[in-house]
């Protein structure tokens, strides 16, 4: 039986017992009310999963979710619970996707990093936050802003054993039986991005290398390259306009050649 939510005269009155007496009664009274923002959360995510994904287990991530905002929530910040809670709950149902380690950890953790400033941001606005307003929380530019949220975007969950067509057949065509394979590859096309990542990284020091090749070809933020190297993101930033300038004055000086010998 569906249990009504509480008149809302009657749930500042738990609220206010809540947070005299932290009482286990009174949170699971909370609970109880809130339950349907948990199931909303839950069946928003569900609905763009496999049908592997059960529907039960991301409301039960949600509620832990929702039981951590309970004992967070501060009233004093002016923020209504119900947009306190919801980014914590949706985070808690992600976390829990991302613990069965179907995201490449690279893209979970720029997932994890933007669901993170994006909950900071709402809690404190008490609204969503704008592109601009992320970006400016994370400390990031406009380009590396949106390199991240594409990478953090990236994630998507596909059964192997689905089938790939529900078309009646002789044989069931599954989406493991349609995977490109990766590995064999064109070698001509191969040929081609060894010369030029030669050609690029000739005459640069090892740092210098590293950052054309985690930049461009392992598309890392400046921050994230920073990290990787020890180095602060401003140096990093410093280094490649030169490599930039430098390959820049190659590539003209061997225009110029190539236009002279032709």
């Amino acid at each position: 039986m569906k249990t009504p939510q509480l008149e809302k005269v009657k749930i500042e009155q738990v609220w206010s017992e809540f947070f005299k007496t932290r009482s286990e009664q009174c949170r699971n009274m909370l609970m109880e009310n809130y339950l349907h923002l948990v199931k909303y959360s839950a069946e928003r995510i569900w609905v763009k999963l496999p049908d592997k994904v059960e529907l039960d287990d991301l409301i039960q991530a949600g509620i832990f979710g929702l039981k951590d905002a309970i004992e967070a929530y501060d009233p004093e910040r002016g923020v209504k619970f119900e947009t306190y809670c919801a980014p914590r709950i949706r985070g808690s149902i992600l976390d829990e996707l991302r613990s069965m380690d179907w995201v490449p950890r690279l893209v979970r953790a720029r997932a994890h990093q933007l669901e993170r400033a994006r909950q900071t941001l709402e809690a404190q606005l008490g609204r969503v936050p704008t592109e601009k307003e992320l970006a400016s929380e994370l400390e990031l530019d406009k380009e590396e802003f949106h390199r991240l949220q594409r990478d953090a975007n990236a994630i998507g969950l596909i059964s192997l054993n689905n089938k790939f067509s529900e078309n009646e057949g002789e044989k069931d065509i599954r989406e493991i039986d349609i995977i490109q394979d990766q590995k064999s590859k064109n070698p001509v096309t191969e040929a081609q991005k060894r010369d030029l990542k030669n050609l690029l990284s000739k005459g640069l020091t090892r740092a210098e290398k590293l950052i054309v090749i985690l930049y461009y070809y392992e598309e890392m933020t400046m921050k994230e390259i920073g990290a990787t190297l020890d180095l602060s993101e401003s140096r990093v930033s410093q280094m490649h306009s030169s490599i930039v300038a430098r390959l820049k004055a190659q590539m003209n000086t061997r225009k110029k050649e190539f236009v002279i010998n032709s």
